[in-house]
C-alpha cells in the first residue's frame, strides 16, 4: 500500500528529497529511471542511499571500513540513509527479513554504473551493431569485483521494464531496469545471478499494460512448452580450425555440395545433440554427403511448425540439449569433413504473447500496417526490416549463427514472401512501393545487407535463398545490384521434374520438355536442386510413391530420378528418408522408418545414393562447372518417344562424363548414343544393377566407341539402356590405378 513519505531523521546529513510520484513509481517498479532514486546519490556534500526491500524488517548500509549505518523505512518498501562525505566507492547492505532469521549481506544492484557503453548504444540506434548479441540480452559478468548478470533489452516505447526470474521470486519491483535514453535500451546489473537462472522481462507497455516477455536476445531457453529465457555462457573449445581455414579458401561454386536435409528431432527420435554427434556424423560420413542442412534450430514453441515459427532467434532449441552441445555436434561434423547449413527464418514470426509480438505494447518488430505487417497465409507477423533496429536484429542474428556456432551457411526461408508486397494478397490488401511497384524495397536492402555482412565476417560461408519466383539477380553480387546470395533453390527444376516423374511412362513423351527445360535457364542463377521436406508432407506422398507402377517400378524410377538430380548441373539436396525410399510421407511425430532397411529394395536405393555421392566425388565433371555453360552439352535431348535423354558433363580440364537416362519401363537394346570422344568407356554406374534391386540390364562394365557419326559427333556406341534406369560412362583413360 502506498503511503506518505516518512519524516527524515533530524540528526545527521540531509537526505536528497524526492516527490511522492518518484518514490511511488519506484516502489512499484514502474519508474523509467530507478537508478536516480535507488543506490547512492550525492546531495549537499553528503550521500543519500536508498534501496527497495519491500519485505525487510531492518536494513543497514555496510561500508568498507566496517561501519554499519541503519536505514529508515521511507516509503512503501523504500529504505533510506544519509552518509557523511562523498559517495562511497562501494558498499553492501545487511538486511533482516520479516519473519525472523539471521541478517544477510547483499549487494545493491542500483549502485553499479551501466554495463553498456556509448559506442554500443550508438550502433544500436544506427542499426549497425553487427555483434548485437554481445550487447543485448543476459550476460554473466563481473563488475567491480562482484559476479552477476547484466540484463539489457531494446523496448523504446516501454514506460518501465523489470527483470523477473527464479532469483527474485518472479517479483521484479526490486529489479527495475533503467532507460538508457534515445537508444531505447534498458539495463540493470543483477549481482549474484549466474548461468542457469531463468528469467523474463516484465514490460509496462505504452498502452499501460504489463506483459511478461521472453528475452528476444536470449541465448538459451526453457524446454517448451515452458517459455522462460535462461542465462547462459559458453566455455566450449572448438577443434575445427583446419576446417574453417580450408573453407575460407574454397570455391563454393566449383566444389561438390551434396546436402542431406535433416529434421534433427525426428531423424532418430530421442537423440539429443550429443548423441547425434555420434550417430548422425557416422551415417552422413558413410553415405558420402558433403553437408547436412538442419531445419530451423532456433527456439520455437510448437514442434509441429518444424522450427519455422521462431520465438527465440538467438537460442538453439533446448529440446535437444544445451547450446554447447549443439556446438559439439557441429564441431564433430566439421572434424569429419562435413559442412553444416542451417535454415534461417527472417520472413515472419508467430503472434505468441510471450515473444516478439507487440513487444513493448506497440508494433515494434513487426510493421504497424497489417497490409505489410501480417502474413495472410501463416497467421504470423512480418518483420519491419525498414526499421534500423529490426534490420540489425536480423543481420546480427545471421552473423551470430555463423560465428558463434561455426555454421557454414544459411538457407533463407520464404524469400519470395518477403520480396513482394502483394504476396498472397488481393487488390486493396497491399500498398505499392514509392515507385508504384510491387517489390518490397526494404526487404531488398535488408537481404543485400545480410548477405554482404555475412560474407564479409565469415569467409567461405554460403547464403542460400529459397526463392520460388523469377526475381532477377538473386545470386548476383550486391555491388552489381543483386541480392548477394551464393545459391538459390531451383524450384522450377523441382516442380517440373516431379511432374514428369508422376506421369505414367506412356504419357511422358508429351511432357518431355519438363525434363529438359531447366537447362534453358540453368546459368541465370547459381542453383541448388532440392528435394526437400516440403515435397514429402501434407498429402504429397513420399518420393517413392510419386512414381507410378508397382514397388519395383517405383524404386527403379526413384533411382533414375536421383541419378538425374545428381548428374544435372547444380548442387544437390535430399531430405532424410528419401535416400532409402521411405514409403510413407514424413511425419515429425513418428520419425523415420529405419526398419525398411531390412528389405533389399530400400537397401538398394540407399546404396545407390551412396554410390552417386562417390561417383560425384571421383569425377569433378559432375560438380566443377555447374555454373559454366561449357560444362554441359546435350547428346540426346529430343527423344521423347523413348523417354530418353543423354548429355555430357565436363570438368575444368575438359574431361567428359556421359549420362544416359531412360524413364521408360522398356529396356532399349542397341540404343545408339553419340560420344564426345573415342576409345573405351567404363560403365561407372548403372542404376539397374542387381545390387541396387535392379533387373541387371547393362553393358558388362565397359563399351568401345565406334567411329560412326551420330548427332554431329564423330563417335557413338550401342548401349543396353536399362528400364527406368541410368547409365554413367567415363573414359577408361580417367580410371585411377
Amino acid at each position: 500500500m502506498a503511503e506518505t513519505p516518512e519524516t527524515t531523521p533530524a540528526a545527521g546529513p540531509a537526505v536528497l528529497p524526492l516527490g511522492e510520484h518518484e518514490l511511488g513509481a519506484t516502489a512499484t517498479g514502474s519508474y523509467h529511471d530507478p537508478h536516480s532514486v535507488l543506490g547512492a546519490q550525492e546531495y549537499e556534500g553528503a550521500t543519500t542511499v536508498r534501496t527497495l526491500k519491500p519485505f525487510a524488517e531492518a536494513v543497514e548500509v555496510l561500508l568498507e571500513d566496517g561501519t554499519a549505518v541503519p536505514m529508515t523505512h521511507e516509503y512503501d518498501g523504500i529504505w533510506v540513509a544519509a552518509l557523511e562525505g562523498a559517495v562511497p566507492a562501494r558498499y553492501t547492505l545487511r538486511v533482516t527479513w520479516s519473519g525472523g532469521g539471521e541478517p544477510v549481506e547483499v549487494e545493491e544492484p542500483y549502485r553499479f554504473l551501466p554495463t553498456v557503453g556509448e559506442l554500443d548504444l550508438h550502433l544500436v540506434r544506427e542499426g549497425r551493431h553487427e555483434e548485437l548479441w554481445k550487447t543485448l540480452g543476459a550476460h554473466p559478468t563481473t563488475v567491480d569485483g562482484v559476479e552477476g548478470t547484466s540484463f539489457t533489452v531494446w523496448a523504446p516505447n516501454a514506460r518501465a521494464v523489470q527483470v523477473i526470474g527464479d532469483f527474485n521470486g518472479w517479483d521484479g519491483r526490486s529489479s527495475a531496469l533503467r532507460s538508457l535514453g534515445s537508444s531505447g535500451v534498458w539495463e540493470i546489473f543483477e549481482p549474484g545471478v549466474g548461468v542457469g537462472s531463468t528469467y523474463k522481462f516484465r514490460i509496462l507497455g505504452a498502452d499501460g499494460t504489463w506483459r511478461d516477455k521472453a528475452d528476444p536476445m536470449a541465448r538459451a531457453a526453457e524446454v517448451p512448452p515452458a517459455t522462460g529465457s535462461i542465462v547462459t555462457a559458453s566455455d566450449y573449445e572448438w577443434g575445427d580450425d583446419a576446417w574453417l581455414a580450408e573453407r575460407a579458401q574454397a570455391d563454393a561454386l566449383a566444389s561438390r555440395m551434396s546436402i542431406y536435409e535433416v529434421h534433427l528431432p525426428s531423424w532418430r527420435q530421442g537423440l539429443g545433440y550429443r548423441e547425434l554427434a555420434d550417430e548422425l556424423v557416422e551415417y552422413v560420413t558413410e553415405m558420402g554427403f558433403t553437408h547436412v542442412e538442419f531445419m530451423p534450430l532456433a527456439e520455437h514453441p510448437f514442434g509441429g511448425s518444424w522450427g519455422y515459427q521462431v520465438t527465440g532467434y538467438y537460442a538453439p532449441t533446448s529440446r535437444l540439449g544445451s547450446p554447447d552441445e549443439l556446438r559439439h555436434l557441429i564441431d564433430t561434423l566439421h572434424q569429419a569433413g562435413i559442412g553444416v547449413i542451417m535454415d534461417w527464418v527472417p520472413a515472419h514470426f508467430p503472434k505468441d504473447e510471450f515473444a516478439l509480438a507487440r513487444f513493448d505494447g506497440t508494433p515494434l518488430y513487426e510493421h504497424a500496417d497489417p497490409r505489410r505487417g501480417e502474413h495472410p497465409d501463416w497467421g504470423t507477423y512480418v518483420f519491419d526490416v525498414g526499421r534500423n533496429e529490426v534490420r540489425n536484429f536480423l543481420v546480427a542474428n545471421a552473423c551470430y549463427w555463423l560465428e558463434e556456432f561455426h555454421v557454414d551457411g544459411l538457407r533463407v526461408d520464404a524469400v519470395a514472401s518477403m520480396l513482394y508486397l502483394d504476396y498472397s494478397r488481393e487488390d486493396g490488401q497491399w500498398v505499392p512501393n514509392q515507385y508504384g511497384g510491387r517489390e518490397d524495397l526494404d526487404t531488398i536492402a535488408f537481404l543485400q545487407e545480410a548477405n554482404a555482412t555475412a560474407y564479409k565476417r565469415a569467409p567461405g560461408i554460403v547464403m542460400i535463398a529459397e526463392e520460388s519466383t523469377s526475381f532477377p539477380g538473386v545470386t548476383r553480387p550486391t555491388d552489381a545490384g543483386g541480392l548477394g546470395f551464393g545459391f538459390k533453390w531451383n524450384m522450377g527444376w523441382m516442380h517440373d521434374s516431379l511432374v514428369y516423374l508422376g506421369e505414367d511412362p506412356i504419357h511422358r513423351q508429351y511432357h518431355h520438355g519438363e525434363l529438359t527445360f531447366s537447362m534453358v535457364y540453368q546459368y541465370s542463377e547459381n542453383f541448388v536442386l532440392p528435394i526437400s521436406h516440403d515435397e514429402v508432407v501434407h498429402g504429397k506422398g513420399s518420393l517413392l510413391r510419386k512414381a507410378p507402377g508397382d514397388d519395383w517400378q517405383q524404386a527403379a524410377s526413384v533411382r533414375a530420378y536421383l541419378a538425374f538430380q545428381w548428374t544435372h548441373p547444380g548442387k544437390q539436396l535430399l531430405f532424410m528418408g528419401s535416400e532409402f525410399a521411405q514409403g510413407t510421407e514424413w511425419s515429425e511425430q513418428s520419425g523415420l522408418p529405419w526398419w525398411l532397411l531390412e528389405y533389399p529394395l530400400h537397401r538398394g536405393v540407399q546404396q545407390f545414393v551412396k554410390d552417386l555421392n562417390a561417383l560425384q566425388r571421383d569425377f569433378p565433371a559432375l560438380h566443377e562447372r555447374d555454373q559454366d555453360p561449357g560444362g554441359f552439352e546435350w547428346l540426346i535431348g529430343d527423344d521423347a518417344g523413348h523417354n530418353v535423354i543423354a548429355f555430357v558433363r565436363r570438368d575444368q580440364a575438359g574431361d567428359p562424363v556421359v549420362v544416359v537416362l531412360n524413364f521408360s519401363p522398356e529396356p532399349w537394346v542397341d540404343y545408339r548414343v553419340p560420344l564426345p570422344e573415342g576409345g573405351t568407356w567404363i560403365e561407372s554406374l548403372n542404376s539397374d544393377a542387381t545390387v541396387y534391386g535392379g533387373s541387371g540390364v547393362g553393358n558388362l562394365g565397359k563399351v568401345d566407341a565406334e567411329s560412326l557419326p551420330q548427332h554431329g559427333r564423330d563417335h557413338s556406341v550401342r548401349l543396353a539402356v536399362p528400364p527406368l534406369g541410368a547409365v554413367v560412362l567415363t573414359p577408361e583413360r580417367l580410371q585411377q590405378g
